[in-house]
């Protein structure tokens, strides 16, 4: 199989290795997570163009891999440079060789600045800190995968195996909560990516921004499907007796085979339900999220998560719909190809009444949880499990934000005494 460029003209081999992001069998391999040190992180924004490599989602582009949400690493819809497969008669050949895995990449980035602004009216927070770039949990329906065009990368496979760290996120963040005018309102961690994803064990960059937040009395919301959340109950704690702080778990199915390919690198469903009594138990207010709800799909298990959620302590609930939003039609079309091809059509084409009859509607007023009768019937669905299950009408808490203390600034000449 070799690939034909189309533009600038690309050796094969190095277009293969782009496209399927596999290592020569000659490569070192002395960890799962590669960590890549540079000073900053340059990227480039591209001269904005029409999104291509939208392939036939009956003839799925890539094998399904074990580990990973995506199969394939389609062009982000900047790039200038498509790369097209053209079967040589050796393809056969190709796929029975046993290729490694993808590893992950982590490359430290070096912030200007950390708190994003929001200002979309179907969205409950005006702030938001997000420690990571692409995230590890892979996701296949992740909202947030078009966004690793922007770094002139795939939102296939290297949303999920190229990462960037914030490593001077505290620091920025200390800067960002001094200055003149900010004006407080609860941040939310993890609007984009998961801000416990695997790599937060490592870099513990979550952890230093609550370090921050908790120092300052500053409120925010957290929202995850990673129980190592648990992990910082010693912040977390102190902040929730003074109302700074509460926890969003998603769980959007309790079927771990489903869960498996949905979100291949998550905790396990039943896992995030004990991390939601964890938290309840410790004091830390803490909803459930049943979110994204994929008709057809895991749909049907809306109402035991309400159930098992409220019974482990969950105070509020919420849920959105499906959302595919640039490249993520294609990478979750051809997921459904790999993972669910009898009922892809039936799927696609719920997802499609939902959103004025194409795959993905941006209209604010119904973008969240989708339009038409099979919307509706999911809306009444869960009202009617929530009100059986004591879930309060508000999905958020009124956090405390006149607690806050700006930070203070360090001293050029350090602390002197």
């Amino acid at each position: 199989m070799h690939h034909k460029p189309v533009g600038k003209r690309l050796a094969p081999g190095i277009i293969r290795a782009l496209r399927t992001n596999i290592f020569p069998p000659w490569a070192p391999v002395l960890t799962d997570v590669a960590v890549v040190e540079t000073s900053r992180w340059h990227h480039r924004l591209m001269d904005n163009e029409q999104p291509t490599n939208l392939h036939d989602s009956s003839k799925p582009e890539g094998r399904a891999i074990k580990g990973r949400g995506a199969a394939s690493n389609p062009e982000g819809r900047f790039e200038t440079i498509r790369h097209d497969a053209e079967d040589d008669g050796w393809s056969h050949e190709l796929l029975d060789e046993t290729a490694p895995r993808p590893r992950t990449e982590v490359t430290e980035e070096r912030a200007r600045s950390v708190i994003s602004r929001n200002d979309s009216p179907d969205i409950h927070f005006t702030q938001a800190i997000n420690p990571y770039r692409g995230c590890e949990h892979g996701c296949i329906y992740c909202y947030a995968r078009p966004s690793h065009s922007y770094l002139n990368l795939s939102p296939g496979l290297d949303f999920e195996t190229k990462l960037r760290a914030k490593s001077n996120l505290a620091e920025v963040l200390r800067i960002d909560l001094a200055k003149r005018g900010y004006v407080v309102s609860p941040i939310n961690i993890g609007s984009n990516t998961d801000p416990y994803q695997p790599i937060e064990k490592r870099w513990q960059l979550t952890r230093a921004a609550l370090q921050v937040l908790a120092e300052c009395h500053h409120p925010c919301t957290i929202v995850t499907k990673n129980a190592l959340v648990e992990r910082d109950l010693d912040i977390l704690v102190p902040m929730a007796r003074e109302n700074l702080v509460q926890v969003f778990v998603s769980v959007n199915s309790l079927d771990n085979q489903l869960a498996a390919k949905l979100e291949p690198r998550a905790s396990a469903p039943h896992r995030r339900i004990k991390t939601i009594r964890a938290l309840s138990d410790a004091g830390v207010p803490v909803g459930v999220l049943v979110a994204p709800i994929i008709p057809a799909l895991n749909d049907k298990d809306m109402e035991a998560v309400l159930a098992q959620a409220a019974e482990a302590g969950a105070c509020c609930a919420g849920y959105t719909t499906l959302r595919l939003p640039y490249e993520l039609k294609a990478l979750f079309r051809e997921w459904l190809a790999l993972h669910a091809p009898q009922r892809a059509d039936h799927v696609m084409s719920l997802v499609q009444q939902m959103n004025a009859g194409r795959d993905y509607d941006s209209d604010f007023a119904t973008r969240m949880r989708g339009q038409g009768v099979f919307a509706d019937l999911l809306r009444r669905r869960f009202d009617i499990a929530s009100r059986r299950h004591g879930y309060g009408r508000a999905r958020e808490l009124k956090l405390d934000s006149s607690r806050f203390v700006p930070p203070r600034k360090p001293s050029p000449q350090g602390d002197l005494f």
